[in-house]
């Protein structure tokens, strides 16, 4: 559009408009600056949607699609407008948007695609949850409170597929959650298909948590293509993480020559970090990895290694290796080794992801996002802040979604205690106080669904809902604009769009508390 007004010219429209202070948006989660009026905007007559920049194309046709879920709105002929615009702003966060409502049109604008998506996203939100297809008339200024705002999803130890990963980036955009973190490789299981190494799907992909001879379940690369590029039109990066060098059973069990570990069933927990074709092994591994995924992270694990090292110490490749490096301790090659996967992770023109073990290496800042996990630990928060070390928080307490949500519930981790919807919603700002300095570390939040007890779609959806919608606020809204009361007046609304998508959740606002879905107790 050649004739763009701004942001401020289209205020002055709505200088007839008295505010109304009772009126809230039905939206979740909630935009930063909000100033409604009387009168609102009708999708009931037709909407037509003027765009011209071809890069709106994809977020406009996903916002078509689900009006098209709600009634059929879509009408080029309607005098009854939403104009969206891609014009330069001062705000240099590309995910913030305007909206100017007004009775007979809706001018959405963005500095970047991502913005006009996640302005579509609070209109559809807006017509959807109030149930009355129409959205109040007002002002909406919005941006994200934190730049990375995640979800992982474990299956290593189950396997949930194509459609279901689908499923959950779908609902992650719907509610502005923008990273899917995607634990692909661990000890029960290889999941992603490398050409290099076919041993690893073949034999690696065998098995699960809970049996180690079920059928052999990964992603093909075409797959991995598929699931990206779906990610990549709802704005929603995914990055992968390769375990290493611990929590290697399931590669190991494919290729042997590069096994080395503890006693007992930790034998092959560990890659064999004394044997120099380790490194050419995993770096070819990591390029296909790479190849597939156009994030600037890849996620190395990096945790735990100590649980099943102990054959480091009599392996003569090892001790070979601690002598001509000068290495001392255990804890030495384990960083020796990361260290030289970051390396190579650099050289394909990425960055490291690791968990908070990382924070004790050598990598430097520039190449590593530290994701602090370890809640009883804050002293490594401390550590990895201190270093200056740029920080993704998801702490066990309360961003487990593998911990009980309810002290009634049986399946699930405790530890202490156990994280709930408002556990969630208040966090990090009702356990943390950062410094300005800290705070600029500080990338975003992420929750984390690790899968041993949890084997179905249903119990995917039961972990996940609705501590992601108190996650996505979270993330999202800035402390000051925060309402638990208004955020739980939306959930009804919101569960009534999971019926109909028949997705299980647990129903935090019923006395009569949802069952929990059927499991194996041990």
């Amino acid at each position: 559009m050649k004739n763009i007004l701004t942001f401020s010219m289209l205020i002055l429209f709505l200088g007839g408009c008295k505010q109304e202070d009772k009126e809230k948006l039905k939206v979740m989660p909630y935009p930063n600056m909000v100033s409604l009026y009387r009168g609102s905007f009708s999708f009931d007559g037709g909407v037509n949607i003027i765009y011209s920049d071809v890069a709106l194309k994809s977020p406009v046709a996903i916002f078509k699609n689900k009006l098209a879920e709600i009634g059929d709105f879509i009408d080029p002929t309607s005098k009854n407008t939403i104009l969206i615009v891609l014009e330069p702003s001062q705000d240099a966060i590309e995910e913030a948007y305007k909206l100017v409502i007004e009775s007979d049109k809706i001018v959405l604008s963005a500095s970047h695609p991502s913005g006009i998506f996640y302005g579509l996203m609070t209109i559809w939100q807006s017509i959807k949850f109030s149930q009355t297809n129409s959205i109040p008339c007002g002002l909406i200024s919005d941006k994200p409170r934190f730049e990375y705002r995640g979800f992982m999803l474990d299956e290593s130890r189950n396997f949930f597929g194509k459609d279901k990963v689908l499923e959950i980036i779908e609902l992650m955009s719907l509610f502005k959650l923008n990273t899917f973190h995607w634990h692909l490789t661990d000890s029960p299981g290889w999941r992603i298909e490398i050409k290099a190494y076919p041993n690893l799907t073949t034999i690696g992909a065998k098995g699960n948590h809970s049996d180690s001879d079920a059928p052999a379940l990964f992603y093909t690369k075409e797959d991995i293509k598929e699931i990206v590029a779906y990610a990549a039109d709802r704005f929603v990066t995914i990055i992968p993480e390769i375990d290493m060098p611990g929590h290697a059973d399931a590669a190991n069990r494919a290729y042997p020559v590069f096994s080395v570990g503890g006693n007992g069933k930790t034998a092959n927990f560990t890659f064999n970090p004394g044997k120099e074709g380790t490194y050419g092994y995993l770096s070819t591994i990591l390029k296909e990895v790479s190849s597939l995924f156009p994030s600037e992270y890849i996620h190395l694990g990096g945790d735990e290694v100590n649980m099943g090292n102990q054959g480091w110490n009599k392996n003569e490749d090892v001790k070979r290796l601690m002598q001509e490096a000068g290495l001392k301790t255990p804890k030495d090659v384990e960083f020796y080794f990361l260290e030289r996967m970051a390396d190579s992770v650099s050289a394909m023109g990425k960055k490291v992801a690791g968990w908070d073990e990382m924070a004790e290496s050598n990598i430097s800042k520039e190449k590593l996002l530290i994701y602090w996990w370890r809640h009883d630990k804050p002293e490594l928060l401390d550590n990895a802040l201190s270093r200056k070390y740029s920080v993704v928080l998801c702490p066990r307490i309360p961003l487990y979604f593998d911990f009980v949500q309810h002290d009634s519930h049986e399946n699930g981790r405790r530890w202490d205690g156990f994280g709930t919807v408002n556990d969630v919603y208040s966090y990090p700002d009702a356990t943390h106080t950062f410094t300005k300095e800290e705070t600029n570390l500080i990338n975003g939040i992420q929750g984390n669904l690790w899968t041993e007890r949890f084997d179905s779609e249903k119990w995917v959806d039961f972990m996940m809902f609705p501590r992601i919608l108190a996650l996505s606020e979270s993330a999202w809204t800035e402390i000051e604009n925060k309402d638990f009361e208004r955020f739980q007046s939306v959930l009804p609304s919101i569960q009534d769009y999971l019926d109909d998508r028949n997705i299980y959740y647990f129903n935090t606002l019923n006395d009569n508390l949802t069952p929990e879905p059927d499991f194996i107790k041990d």
